[in-house]
């Protein structure tokens, strides 16, 4: 975990990734009117030591018309959910105001500036705790809610992100999201080749150096087949993953003819090629997609041996039943 918060401070060490959050994901009207131009990181020599113990948090600040708006990202990937976060983050940003009146960094006027705080949770459970800090005191008296204070944090939950979650078009935070959420090397590669593609210009070498050093703290949970460690640039990650599908494909066309051939041995059918190149492909899709359809089994009945052989090299490279056949 250590690691893994430590890479996610090391991204978002970077004006275009803090940009990227929260245009992509901040679901707030508000955002449009931020000067993102204006983004700055806040030095750790700035805060206390108190606050400088949270040492994966980062901190930025923005103008928001003539307002700075300090923007507190929380990266702390625990194994189980906080209940009470909402508790946590408020003593944490307490100590933030704390350092920014001893600093002197208020307005004019004395009033203190606005803090977004901003929870990124990568945990394997799905998030169920409060995100304001009312909903953990249950019911009170009316005339008491004055004196509980308002206040709630803009949760991501990676694991629970679905596609219209995700912003259209260029997003690099999108594409680092797509990584952690793949489930095939194949989806891993793809969210890979978008980073390559939209990180091209020279000015943003230090984004692609940021996405490298988190690959090697983080890699290993993402295909722990990788070396990641010896990856020395996006290039060759893409090269190594590459690869590593290559081997992953013969592997399992491997051992799908293999367990085909056994499986007809066991049941008796040795009726020629055409019958164990059916039960192969059936026993290929039934561990990849489930239960065949009345429809499906037809087909593998009817089919001719050249037909049966086709649908077997294009099932290595389907991501569903419809595209083995279509």
């Amino acid at each position: 975990m250590a690691q893994h918060d430590s890479g996610y401070k090391l991204l978002f060490a970077h004006k275009e990734m803090v940009r990227d959050l929260l245009l992509g994901f901040v679901k707030e009207s508000w955002i449009d009117e931020l000067d993102l131009d204006s983004l700055e990181k806040v030095s750790e020599s700035y805060v206390s030591n108190d606050l400088r113990s949270r040492h994966n948090d980062v901190i930025w600040r923005v103008r928001w018309r003539r307002r700075w708006v300090y923007l507190y990202l929380m990266l702390e990937f625990q194994s189980s959910v906080d209940y009470y976060m909402a508790v946590r983050l408020l003593s944490y940003i307490g100590l933030l105001y704390q350092d920014l009146i001893r600093c002197g960094d208020v307005a004019k006027d004395k009033t203190l500036p606005l803090v977004l705080p901003v929870v990124l949770y990568n945990g394997r459970r799905r998030w169920r705790a409060p995100t304001a800090l009312r909903q953990l005191f249950g019911w009170m008296p009316e005339a008491f809610a004055r004196y509980v204070p308002l206040y709630r944090f803009v949760l991501l939950d990676q694991g629970r992100l679905s596609e219209p979650d995700f912003p259209s078009g260029r997003n690099v935070v999108a594409a680092v999201f797509r990584m952690e959420q793949s489930s095939t090397p194949e989806d891993l590669l793809r969210a890979l080749r978008l980073l390559i593609s939209w990180l091209q210009e020279p000015e943003q070498r230090n984004v692609r150096h940021g996405i490298l050093e988190w690959l090697h703290r983080r890699g290993d949970s993402l295909d722990a087949s990788v070396d990641w460690q010896q990856v020395h640039s996006l290039e060759e990650a893409d090269t190594m993953l590459e690869d590593r599908i290559k081997e992953w494909k013969m592997q399992f066309r491997q051992e799908g003819l293999a367990e085909g051939r056994q499986e007809g041995r066991q049941q008796g059918r040795q009726e020629g090629s055409t019958e164990e190149a059916r039960l192969i492909l059936s026993r290929l899709l039934s561990r990849r997609f489930g239960p065949l359809p009345h429809d499906v089994e037809q087909r593998l009945e009817q089919a001719p041996l050249d037909q049966l052989e086709s649908w077997i090299d294009r099932f290595y490279d389907a991501g569903s039943l419809e595209q083995v056949f279509h």
